[in-house]
């Protein structure tokens, strides 16, 4: 485990990363979900995937990496660029798996070759009761209630910061379909079948917008790498290998 500190824009981030098997030349970046951290990506991945040098980072505000900003999903890329700069990795020669959040975040950085686990990005219709507490939330902040709000939050956002709240409003409504349709590179997407977070569907339509991809789904839910680690890392191994030839 080691800090990084990174500047941008004037904001100072100390970011927590891992390096595993230092020693490997090719380079595989992991980027967690939202409410997630290092620690849950190297867990399915650690083990796995031996001839890559892994580089697990928590995200600034998850994990051990703090966060006193209010950022957007494009802030989080150019942190991670500035921080992946910093340890003298350029990201547009590596590969990059991202879950969930992260999986908008890495696809913003334009990797050699993209992972995506369940990733977030497609904006999906929520359901009733979810625009039922959105727009009762809305009513208290008009008649300043606000502080009422806080007992129908997303579980994503329990127990965080009103800075992490605010970014949280920020990215999770995000429709990233531009950013899939513009990526030029290799794209692997795996998923799970029964996932609730980012459904099957959103996978689907993620694979036709991204021209150079490959797409696979398990019978498990929105952490369903965590089950699959073994088959998912050798599915990574037999992708990146066949672009080589």
């Amino acid at each position: 485990m080691a800090i990084k500190s990174v500047d941008y824009f004037g904001k100072n981030f100390a970011i927590n990363y891992e390096i595993v098997n230092n020693d490997k030349s090719e380079v595989i970046v992991f980027l967690h979900g939202w409410g997630s951290n290092k620690e849950v990506m190297k867990k399915a991945f650690g083990v796995n995937l031996k001839e890559f040098k892994h580089i697990y980072i928590d995200m600034p505000g998850f994990g051990k990496s703090d966060n006193n900003y209010v950022l957007t999903t494009i802030d989080y890329a150019h942190i991670m660029k500035i921080f992946l700069e910093k340890i003298g990795i350029n990201h547009n020669d590596v590969t990059i798996a991202g879950h969930s959040f992260g999986g908008k975040v890495a696809t913003a950085l334009i990797p050699k070759t993209l992972i995506l686990l369940s990733s977030a990005g497609i904006l999906e219709e929520k359901s009733a009761s979810v625009k039922i507490r959105i727009q009762f939330a809305k009513l208290c902040n008009a008649l300043g209630l606000s502080t009422l709000t806080k007992m129908f939050r997303s579980k994503d956002v329990e127990n965080m910061s009103q800075n992490m709240y605010e970014t949280f409003k920020n990215v999770v409504d995000e429709d990233f379909t531009e950013y899939f349709k513009g990526f030029y590179n290799q794209a692997y997407i795996f998923w799970g079948e029964s996932d609730t977070a980012t459904s099957l569907e959103s996978g689907k339509k993620i694979a036709e917008l991204i021209k150079k991809s490959q797409f696979k789904s398990y019978t498990d839910g929105h952490y369903f790498f965590l089950h699959y680690s073994t088959q998912v890392s050798k599915e990574i191994e037999k992708c990146i290998s066949s672009t080589k030839v």
